[in-house]
């Protein structure tokens, strides 16, 4: 399905190839960032804690929300970079291939937090040892998007970082400057390889099924259970 995390990796890596394209006009950038964060939006909402119910109203207020500060984030990086007169054209060039890594990476924190915003509202449910719903709890919620949106600003490292690198070694090769027709299925191919390498390596830092202390969490869930800890599922 092309919104859950199996599907990440085929869906997502035509448009990481389209972020990390070289010479990047304003209509491009806005263009990229655009389809980007609009796949996040959709992974973000089909993989967040689903024990509350969210309506549509709020799926579009975080979905424009998202999209809006990815794009913001994205253009002012790449004006700025423009405007940078000190540069050379090729030190500019390499700099405008980096943008798109912080460009995604604070653009995802937004998308995460915005997609998600109403598990921080209503809370998220915590489960005893035995499975048994202890509660609904909003500081475990903000436990789940804390977790959730460091695996979205480790997942774009290899994707955004390693290309440009691998592509500035690979374009210097005779093969490459004699037939620059590859440039991009080589680019793609090496975006694919990043990509893989990446989704596994950022969705294994948090286990799905979180645990925490009941100490930590309000103090009626606290009395609720006499468990020493609870788990919550912190989405993907």
């Amino acid at each position: 399905m092309p919104f859950r995390m199996s599907g990440y990796i085929p869906f997502g890596t035509p448009i990481v190839v389209g972020l990390l394209l070289p010479n990047q006009t304003l209509a491009s950038t806005i263009f990229w960032q655009w389809l980007n964060q609009s796949h996040n939006a959709c992974v973000n909402y089909a993989n967040r804690n689903a024990t509350k119910p969210s309506p549509a109203s709020k799926f579009i207020q975080g979905y424009l929300g998202a999209v809006i500060s990815a794009v913001s984030i994205a253009v002012g990086l790449n004006v700025l970079v423009q405007k940078a007169n000190k540069f050379t054209p090729a030190t500019r060039l390499l700099i405008q291939r980096f943008v798109p890594f912080p460009a995604v990476a604070s653009a995802n924190i937004c998308n995460v937090v915005l997609m998600r915003y109403g598990e921080l509202e209503e809370g998220i449910d915590v489960l005893d040892s035995d499975g048994n719903l202890v509660g609904s709890s909003k500081i475990a919620a903000r436990h789940a998007l804390l977790e959730t949106a460091l695996t979205r600003v480790v997942l774009p490292m290899p994707i955004l970082v390693l290309p440009p690198i691998i592509m500035s070694m690979l374009e210097k090769t005779a093969l490459l400057q004699a037939r620059p027709r590859l440039l991009l299925p080589v680019q793609s191919l090496v975006c694919l390889a990043a990509f893989g390498l990446a989704l596994p390596l950022a969705i294994s830092l948090f286990p799905q099924m979180s645990e925490i202390e009941t100490s930590q969490l309000e103090p009626e869930i606290a009395r609720a259970t006499s468990s020493r800890t609870v788990v919550y599922n912190k989405g993907l």
